[in-house]
């Protein structure tokens, strides 16, 4: 097991936005990118956290590939939709103004929809799910991605994995927040246990033979083997998976005549991905009130944890419960980071000239 370090969110916040700073990206923006990793790490989705920073990010900004600046400019707008260009930009920057807007339409409009193409890899989709859910809305948010994933029968990456959230607010109960990919795993997890030097469970992913493996290394974008569709092979309903990440690219790239399929550029690809994402915001209060809606949520959650259990099971989760736990422990306690991150902090933040001076909370035993 790989040792885990724990920092202040504060010190690691002052990290990533000297980092981002350095290379061109305004303070603001900075911060906002800040905010969607280290979310990301507290709620335990380690693999859209700061392991990203330097090996996404800051190299595809270095070399010119993403413009720090994030130029996003109005293509289209009505009361309730607008259509964004993303100007090839921090993902994080331009989807946050996106959510933004869509709240806001939302409080008149009711429910509004907000579609950007050319960007970039936004992070944790919950992120901007629960940006609505805290204003009392049913948040959504989908994101099309670099071609990972194998369509039912195939054995070449080219879907992305297209990652749905959808966050509503309870009011006693922790609220309900769906966050998953499309696909069997999100890749970062992937590169996360080949960094742990893991093997990863069986029904992840398929080498370039289309055959089922446990090795992380053999599953590489650029067409080495790819991930599964969510429910795996046929015979375990993975082309529900596969159905539900093309929905992902209709709303999100045909919708906004973004780039899609092997049209979305990679990570390591010197062009502009041409990511696309899809945000609605649904104003519950224009429904009914939303102590009404928060209260039946609660027995809602309360009905589906209540039911009887399965043998040798001793409680029913709901969808980001786990998630919530895993923050408010690590709120307390720091944001933890195994080992191989820190050093890859350390390491881009010296390529960088931006010292890594984080200190652990604890140190390890």
């Amino acid at each position: 097991m790989e040792t885990t370090l724990r920092f202040k969110r504060a010190d690691l916040m002052d990290f990533v936005i000297r980092y981002m700073t350095k290379l061109g990206v305004p303070e603001g923006d900075a911060k906002i990118v800040g905010k969607v990793l280290i979310c990301a790490d507290i709620r335990g989705v380690e693999s859209h956290g700061l392991h990203r920073l330097g090996s996404y990010y800051g190299n595809r900004i270095s070399k010119g590939w993403i413009d720090p600046l994030t130029p996003y400019k109005m293509i289209n707008e009505t009361s309730s939709t607008a259509l964004i260009d993303g100007g090839n930009g921090c993902g994080q920057v331009v989807s946050h103004r996106a959510m933004n807007i869509a709240i806001e339409k939302a409080r008149t409009a009711g429910i509004s929809a907000v579609t950007v193409r050319n960007s970039n890899h936004y992070g944790i989709a919950g992120y901007y799910a629960m940006m609505a859910m805290r204003q009392n809305m049913i948040g959504i948010s989908l994101t099309n991605s670099q071609p990972l994933v194998a369509p039912t029968y195939g054995r070449t990456a080219v879907l992305g994995t297209n990652p749905i959230a959808v966050a509503a607010p309870s009011d006693k109960t922790y609220p309900y927040l769906l966050d998953m990919a499309t696909s069997a795993v999100a890749y970062g997890k992937i590169q996360v246990f080949e960094k742990k030097h893991e093997h990863i469970p069986i029904g992840w992913g398929i080498d370039e033979a289309g055959q089922v493996t446990n090795e992380p290394s053999r599953i590489r974008p650029g067409g080495h083997g790819a991930l599964l569709p969510l429910g795996g092979m046929d015979i375990t309903a993975g082309y529900k998976g596969y159905g539900l990440a093309v929905l992902v690219e209709i709303l999100c790239s045909i919708l906004s005549g973004g780039n899609f399929l092997t049209q979305v550029g990679g990570p390591g690809k010197p062009e502009p991905t041409g990511v696309s994402h899809f945000f609605m915001a649904i104003n519950i209060e224009t429904f009914r009130p939303v102590i009404d809606f928060k209260k039946q949520m609660d027995e809602m959650i309360t009905l589906l944890k209540q039911s009887p259990l399965a043998v040798g099971r001793d409680e029913i989760l709901v969808a980001g419960e786990k998630e919530f736990q895993y923050a408010e422990f690590n709120e307390k306690h720091g944001v933890p980071l195994i080992h191989p991150i820190v050093e890859d902090l350390i390491r881009e933040g010296e390529k960088a000239g931006v010292p890594f001076d984080c200190k652990p909370v604890v140190e390890p035993a």
